[in-house]
């Protein structure tokens, strides 16, 4: 199972088991969390819903692991001739979630049961059918 889940302003594929880095969240390590915000889900089968824009009946739930400060982001500003040079840096904070479930508690959006590839697999053919009669 995969899930496209929306926090912090980006997106992120997740799946169970996996561990992902988004940005601070208001959580304790060791609290649990629910994202709510599914874009997107696919089961075993590869049967899949597409929220418009979000799934209703998909809970994402995951643990956080720990919180701590990402990898320093270095500035330097520099004019030559002038004596200016200025240095600046930047820890952005996150917080580690490990993915425990994806559950579908109800089916009531769309579901497909084609990939993506078989969908542009399909428009291609078209394409080509329709310069082959001109």
């Amino acid at each position: 199972m995969i899930a496209v889940i929306k926090t912090g302003g980006k997106q992120y594929l997740v799946s169970p088991g996996e561990k992902i880095k988004v940005e601070k969240m208001d959580a304790a390590p060791g609290e649990k969390v629910r994202f709510s915000e599914v874009l997107f889900f696919e089961d075993e089968k590869g049967e899949f819903l597409l929220g418009t824009p979000y799934l209703t009946g998909v809970k994402v739930e995951g643990e956080v692991l720990e919180e701590g400060l990402g990898e320093k982001k270095r500035v330097f500003k520099y004019k030559p001739k002038k004596r200016y040079k200025v240095k600046k840096g930047a820890r952005q904070p996150f917080t580690e979630v490990e993915i425990k479930e994806i559950k579908l508690e109800t089916s009531s959006s769309k579901k497909g049961s084609s990939t993506k590839g078989s969908a542009t697999k399909k428009s291609s053919s078209s394409k080509e059918t329709s310069k082959k009669e001109k």
